[in-house]
């Protein structure tokens, strides 16, 4: 059942009037009916009469018609808000992650791959409102998923992502970052992002990082990097036993932070560091603030008027008051 509300509601310090009738009724009561004085009531047999009794009926039926009377002026009625939303400045988004062996690092848990995976399908599922892409490079890259507003499709594709040495192994920052480019240099979105994620140095690619940073800065669009990585020493994959398992040793963390940053700082965009899977996940959460997207929401107010039956039921209510004060208990002085 809907939730009724009242548009005026002080009417309702009307009801205060209903105890003083009720008293004055009370105090007036033997005025009300007639009387005949005679000498004597020898002569006249007693017949009890029910209508003497129930006359005080049409007082309470007066009162009803009064409460049902104020509860009107009180306005009740219903509302079905109905909300539509309009989104008035979209983002469009590009996610670049290096997939190279290093990713499978156990400096985070249970590696470096799958806890960005975690966080980025979080990140996806919290921007409902804007076009998301998929890049993947090692030391090459391709779209795995152009920018969409599906983010079913998004999420599948962060999912997907393993490391299966379809690319030629190595960090070619420069080829994931072009990528990424090309994906939104076309774009008529009013803000274009990439979050380009990295655990390494650039050691592979025809194409360098500051090139493809100049490039992403000639059409606007802004870079927040990620460095992915313990401070110090990890766990790194070296080699592949002969049952397929990979073999790890400690081996020193390396992540080219200068560039990372000047990357960030030439397109307008910030350089993070994330070295544990909280730190990561916080990460995200930074850009996703940073990063907002306009939305105008609109509501729609339908009301539904409950007074109109209380004015009919205390019109009729009068009515029959009146019609009974003179028919069935009208006096015959």
């Amino acid at each position: 059942m809907k939730e009724i509300t009242f548009l005026n509601p002080g009417f309702f310090w009307l009801f205060i009037l209903l105890p003083i009738a009720i008293g004055w009724y009370l105090w007036k009561r033997k005025q009300q009916a007639p009387t005949l004085r005679i000498s004597s009531l020898q002569g006249f047999q007693a017949t009890p009469s029910i209508l003497a009794k129930l006359q005080p009926i049409l007082f309470v039926m007066r009162l009803l018609a009064l409460s049902a009377v104020i509860v009107a002026m009180a306005r009740p009625r219903t509302v079905d808000i109905s909300n539509e939303t309009k989104t008035t400045k979209g983002i469009d988004i590009v996610i670049a992650v290096d997939v190279s062996g290093s990713m499978l690092a156990k400096d985070l848990k249970p590696n470096r791959m799958e806890a960005l995976k975690r966080v980025a399908s979080d990140f996806v599922e919290q921007r409902p409102n804007d076009r998301i892409g998929l890049v993947v490079y090692a030391a090459e890259a391709y779209t795995k998923t152009p920018v969409t507003s599906d983010k079913a499709i998004i999420v599948d594709a962060v999912n997907s992502i393993k490391y299966d040495n379809v690319l030629q192994d190595g960090t070619g920052i420069g080829m994931g970052l072009t990528t990424a480019v090309n994906r939104l240099k076309d774009s008529k979105a009013k803000s274009k992002v990439i979050i380009l994620l990295t655990d390494g140095v650039n050691n592979a690619g025809f194409i360098e990082p500051e090139t493809a940073s100049d490039i992403a800065e000639q059409y606007g669009i802004k870079v927040y990097t990620i460095g992915i990585g313990t401070n110090g020493m990890a766990e790194f994959p070296y080699a592949i036993a002969p049952n397929g398992q990979f073999l790890f040793r400690m081996m020193q963390v390396e992540i080219d932070e200068k560039l990372m940053r000047s990357i960030a700082r030439k397109t307008g965009g910030k350089y993070f560091r994330a070295t544990s899977n909280n730190k990561l996940a916080q990460i995200y959460n930074e850009i996703n603030k940073l990063e907002t997207t306009e939305i105008q929401e609109l509501k729609y107010y339908d009301y539904d008027e409950k007074y109109r039956p209380l004015v009919l039921i205390a019109g009729i209510l009068v009515l029959i008051e009146i019609g009974l004060r003179n028919t069935i208990f009208k006096s015959f002085i």
